[in-house]
């Protein structure tokens, strides 16, 4: 009888456990909002070249214009792709004017499979004295 009892304790544990961690994985796709801030730059040549920065504004303004992601590069090194919130597309669509350029950037951030992304509802380039 005690083997039964142990039997079903374990059973119930063992799904409890498993739907809860099915909610933290859920939730980690699900994403959460938050502000991050950083340099905006084009994927492709960040991630080909390290290009980035004042020298690469004009090329990596060019590459978004043509369709190229972007991605918001942090201070400690993290890499979001940007991507556009279909719900409201300004902000995304301002953010290609910042390429090059340090800017703040408010939305959802998603992890999926190791790559972080940050699907942007508001954007705006930092002051001098904030970077």
């Amino acid at each position: 009888m005690k083997r039964v009892i142990v039997s079903i304790a374990l059973v119930a544990f063992a799904i409890l456990a498993g739907s809860a961690l099915a909610e933290v994985h859920s939730n980690a796709h699900q994403g959460v909002a938050k502000t991050v801030s950083g340099e905006v730059v084009d994927m492709g040549c960040y991630l080909g070249h390290a290009a980035r920065g004042e020298k690469h504004v004009s090329c990596g303004t060019k590459c978004v214009a043509n369709g190229m992601p972007m991605g918001l590069l942090t201070a400690d090194g993290t890499l979001y792709l940007v991507t556009l919130n279909h719900d409201d597309p300004d902000a995304y669509n301002a953010l290609k004017k910042m390429v090059g350029k340090n800017a703040t950037i408010t939305g959802t951030v998603m992890t999926r499979n190791g790559v972080k992304g940050i699907d942007v509802t508001g954007a705006k380039v930092m002051a001098a004295a904030a970077r």
